[in-house]
């Protein structure tokens, strides 16, 4: 038997070439919390003949919890509907004991920055907004962002991180200027990427499908997902982490001990 074809890769394939049904080798981790905002929780937006808009979070068909009946692992929804970066670091983490190392996961999924860089208007920032000492970290969208991941690699010291850029939304629906900035998110996932062990991203922004009018015509009902795209977004998901793992194979050898007391070490 060729055992090659689990983790070969052809020398031009890109991280959404190969989509797995199963989220591939996204099982490895046992356990994965997801940090994220209404996109992240299963948002869906009703509205009862030209009424007031609402919106409820149905975890049961967020991404991550499609991606974790694919897969057979467990994930954590650790996000609400509007979450900022700012708001998950100065309150919500706490009010819901996601701080705690009994709730620590193996890898960690970060798709925060939506409401942070429109709604709050909250500087991109860079690597130079974080010190090691997370407390002293500027208040950037940089340096929230990357208190998270801090955070939670004191909980979690051996952790994966996984950092999603955000999906291309032309005009009309994301203004020209508001594009620019989710550029400059993406740059700062590379970089924090870089910053950071463990880390790597998952570039929705280059390799995921656009979310122009198409699009939104299947996948969307009003101004958010629907459970179809809920569901294509965790097939994105768990392909492009496999996608990462197959590419980088030595590194993930020992993720099953990840929060275990123990480690390999010849």
């Amino acid at each position: 038997m060729n055992i090659s074809k689990f983790f070969s890769k052809a020398d031009d394939e890109k991280p959404l070439d190969v989509v797995k049904d199963d989220g591939g080798f996204t099982c490895i981790f046992r356990t994965i919390a997801v940090i994220g905002d209404s996109l992240a929780s299963g948002d869906l937006e009703s509205m009862d003949f030209g009424g007031p808009k609402e919106y409820h979070d149905y975890f049961d068909i967020s991404w991550g919890q499609y991606l974790a009946r694919m897969s057979g692992t467990t994930v954590y929804n650790f996000s609400r509907g509007n979450m900022t970066a700012s708001e998950y670091v100065n309150s919500f983490a706490d009010s819901m004991g996601y701080w705690d190392k009994e709730k620590a996961a193996q890898a960690y999924i970060l798709a925060l920055g939506c409401n942070d860089l429109d709604k709050r208007d909250l500087p991109v920032g860079s690597t130079a907004d974080i010190d090691p000492d997370w407390h002293r970290n500027a208040p950037t969208f940089a340096g929230y962002f990357a208190k998270i991941i801090q955070r939670y690699r004191e909980i979690q010291p051996d952790g994966v991180f996984f950092l999603v850029t955000m999906p291309v939304e032309p005009e009309p629906f994301v203004p020209a200027d508001l594009e620019v900035r989710y550029m400059e998110h993406r740059k700062l996932m590379y970089e924090l990427a870089e910053c950071f062990s463990n880390t790597y991203v998952i570039d929705l922004t280059e390799y995921g499908p656009a979310h122009d009018a198409e699009f939104r015509e299947i996948f969307y009902t009003g101004g958010h997902l629907n459970s179809a795209g809920y569901y294509l977004i965790a097939k994105m998901i768990g392909s492009y982490i496999d996608y990462i793992v197959r590419h980088n194979i030595r590194a993930f050898n020992q993720s099953g001990l990840i929060g275990t007391p123990y480690k390999y070490c010849e």
